[in-house]
This record gives structure tokens, C-alpha cells and sequence, in this order.
């Protein structure tokens, strides 16, 4: 990471060093005259570029302030950064072209690359991809940028069950084929996986997540089984999208210089996406469920759950449109999420009884966009925590409000 914050403060400081003329600088917008959909989102992003200099740069930053309290105890009114992230494009010559995505979280805590990949576009329907990929399960992963959601949290499913900007390094093919008002595109990708920390692990739980912690899957995989991601979905100019995924694959390590130690455990993934546009009112609708099965050893608890679900709705809907305090074609908006997640779908063996731990949530919220680029928002958050046995839920609620932007 020494090595790459150089290059990144040198790109920064390009616009000012190379010339002072502000039309040598662009800011490229998000292009919205053609179907883009949650695979593009990617490079459907603001960038800034500098002549013919074959590099684009740009990023988002997200700060917040939340006050939180839990059956009646707060910790008190506390500030958060949670990432800053930048972003770097290159078209290395007609039809190939590079970018990366650097993620700054909590202050500078933790830095990852979260995206680096060479595109070869051979034909719309044939495109190859490698390096850091970000795995297209549910649409969340991919299209995950602050500034595009009216909500200061993640969704749950989407960082608890789906590890949140969960990327591998591996290879794939992606494209689209578009005719009239609907484009249909796919994505199939193999990469280094998950590891046996999403059980051994201190959460007491399955927990994907913790599969992040382990910097090692960017060098090689855990057991020399790649992960298996497959995403197809379609698009209608006026009605919205539906998007179906799969990412499967061996968590565990099964062999040991040849000697066979445990049996294949696999990890599969299911999610389903859509998000449309009610256009008379220009109400915005975008919701994902997930269902994650796992194959536990019988030796564990079974507070280890062989079956995970949950996903998020989201409602969005403009109240005013017009200028507002000198911004042009501003927005307010008033927002609504429900999200639920169940970390152990089942029974227990022993009463046959309902194996509870899950998670409730309604989040309703105003937003404020000066522009496209730039959310101000205002969220109440409160939320059902139900422990293993189903003892009475914990409640937990409290206010949030920061802002986010593309830079």
C-alpha cells in the first residue's frame, strides 16, 4: 500500500501541475441515454479528465453522524467517515481499457483495492474481464457507491449474508445484447473464494463476512477450488429490471499434500434484484433477497445455521423538484427501507422448536440532492434483534444524518 498512495497523490495533482486552462479539465457525467443497468455500474460514474491524457480519475466520499440507543442505554452522539474511495480509469488502446477502484474505510483503518480489472471488448455479446472482480451477486455488491442511495446504512443482507464489495481476483466473460426497449446482459466469472472462517470464527455463528479478513485470497485460493459467479439479467426502458444470480463453491480445505482430511463443503448463494420506476409519479422502487446455503459439519452447534436469508426494500419518492436555494434542478426526496435477515433458517433437532436470530428493520428517511452527484440525508432507523432461543426482541433505534458525493 506505500507503493500505491504515491501514484494515487500523483494522479490527484495532475489538474493542477499539467495546465491552468479549466477547459483542459472535464468532468464526464453518468451517462443515462442508454440502458445502463446494475452491471455498468462500474464505469457509469463521474470522472475527471484532462485532455488526451489517457487516465481518468474520480471517487466518493461518505461522512455521517448518528445517535443510537439500545433498550434504553446510548453510548451518545458519535461522527463516522466510513469510506473514501477513489476510483481510476485508463484506455489503454481501442477496445481494452483498465480501472480500479481504492477503498479508504473507517478514517484510513483499513484500505483495500476493491476493483482492478483489464476489460478486452471483443463483441457486445463477448467481453473478457480479469484481475480484482467484483463478484455480480444481487445488485448491491455492484452497484454499492454512497451517493446513489437515499439510505446512510448498507442493507443488511447485503453486508451480513453477501460480504459487502465482496471481490476476488480471477477471470470471465460478460455482455449484453440490446434490441428495441430491452437489453439482456450475463456475467460468469471464476475466482478465488471463500474460506473455512465463515464458520471457525468469533461470531458464534456462520458469518460470510469474515471471509474479508483474509487478505490472502488476493494471492491464492484456499483449497485450489475456484468460485463459481453467474448473473443473468434483463432490462425494459419503461418498466425497470430483474436481475437472477448464483456464486458457488468448496469453503473448506479438503486435502492435505494429497491426503484427503474432510469432505467437499460447499457455500452456494442465491439472490434475485429488481428495481423499477413508477413513471407517473416517478416513484423509484429497488429491492434483493438472498438465500446462502452451507454446508456445516455436524460437529458444530447448531447455532451455526446450514441456511441464510433476507434482503431489503427500498422506496423512493421525489416531493419537490425545482431550484432550490440557487441549485438548479434540485431534488427532495422522502424514502423508505424495510429489510429483514435470518442467520439460521430451521428447527432444532432436539424440540423441533423455531431456531430464531434474525434481524427486523424499517428505515424511513428525507434526502436532499443539490445535484445527482451529492445526497444530503436525514434517516430514523429502528430495529428488531431476535436472539437464538426467540427471547424478547432487543430494540434498537436512533437517529443518522451525513452526506455523501461523487468528487
Amino acid at each position: 500500500m506505500k507503493k500505491i498512495l504515491p501514484v494515487i497523490l500523483f494522479l490527484l495533482s495532475l489538474p493542477f501541475v499539467s495546465q491552468t486552462d479549466s477547459s483542459f479539465i472535464k468532468r464526464t457525467q453518468a451517462d443515462t441515454s442508454k440502458l445502463k443497468m446494475n452491471m455498468d455500474a462500474v464505469y457509469n460514474r463521474p470522472f475527471l479528465t484532462m485532455g488526451k491524457f489517457p487516465v481518468a480519475i474520480g471517487g466518493y466520499v461518505e461522512t455521517n453522524s448518528s445517535y443510537f440507543g439500545t433498550d434504553g442505554v446510548t453510548e451518545g452522539l458519535s461522527f463516522q467517515i466510513p469510506r473514501l474511495t477513489l476510483f481510476i480509469s485508463s484506455s489503454i488502446k481501442k477496445r481494452i481499457k483498465f480501472l480500479t477502484e481504492i477503498e479508504f474505510e473507517e478514517g484510513g483503518k483499513e484500505i483495500g483495492i476493491e476493483f482492478a480489472s483489464m476489460d478486452i471488448e471483443l463483441h457486445p455479446l463477448l467481453n473478457l474481464r480479469g484481475g480484482v472482480i467484483m463478484n455480480p451477486i444481487g445488485a448491491f455488491n455492484q452497484n454499492h457507491d454512497g451517493p446513489k442511495w437515499e439510505f446512510i446504512d448498507r442493507p443488511f443482507s447485503a453486508t451480513t449474508i453477501i460480504p459487502s464489495t465482496w471481490s476476488n481476483v480471477g477471470f470471465g466473460l460478460f455482455g449484453k445484447y440490446a434490441k428495441n426497449n430491452f437489453v439482456w446482459a450475463y456475467e460468469a466469472y471464476l475466482t478465488n473464494g471463500f474460506d473455512d472462517k465463515i464458520i471457525s470464527n468469533t461470531q458464534g455463528r456462520t458469518w460470510l463476512p469474515a471471509s474479508k479478513q483474509n487478505p490472502e485470497r488476493f494471492e491464492e485460493s484456499f483449497n485450489g477450488v475456484p468460485l463459481v459467479t453467474t448473473k443473468t439479467a434483463i432490462r425494459h426502458r419503461k418498466v425497470g429490471e430483474i436481475g437472477i444470480s448464483w456464486m458457488g463453491g468448496v469453503y473448506n480445505k479438503f486435502q492435505e499434500e494429497g491426503i484427503t482430511i474432510d469432505k467437499q463443503r460447499r457455500i452456494d448463494l442465491y439472490a434475485i434484484d429488481l428495481n423499477s420506476t413508477i413513471s407517473k409519479t416517478r416513484t423509484y422502487i429497488n429491492g434483493e433477497w438472498v438465500v446462502a446455503m452451507v454446508d456445516v459439519p455436524k460437529t458444530y452447534s447448531q447455532s451455526y445455521g446450514n441456511k441464510l436469508q433476507g434482503g431489503f426494500l427500498d422506496i423512493v419518492q421525489p416531493v419537490l423538484r425545482r431550484k432550490i436555494l440557487g441549485w438548479e434542478n434540485s431534488t427532495l426526496n422522502i424514502a423508505f427501507r424495510t429489510e429483514y435477515v435470518d442467520y439460521n433458517v430451521g428447527t432444532f433437532n432436539e424440540t423441533n422448536s423455531k431456531i430464531y436470530d434474525h434481524i427486523f428493520a424499517i428505515v424511513p428517511g428525507i434526502s436532499f440532492r443539490p445535484s445527482q452527484q451529492t445526497v444530503i440525508r436525514f434517516n430514523y432507523r429502528y430495529h428488531w434483534q431476535t436472539d437464538l432461543l426467540g427471547n424478547p426482541a432487543s430494540r434498537t433505534a436512533g437517529i443518522q444524518f451525513g452526506f455523501s458525493t461523487y468528487f
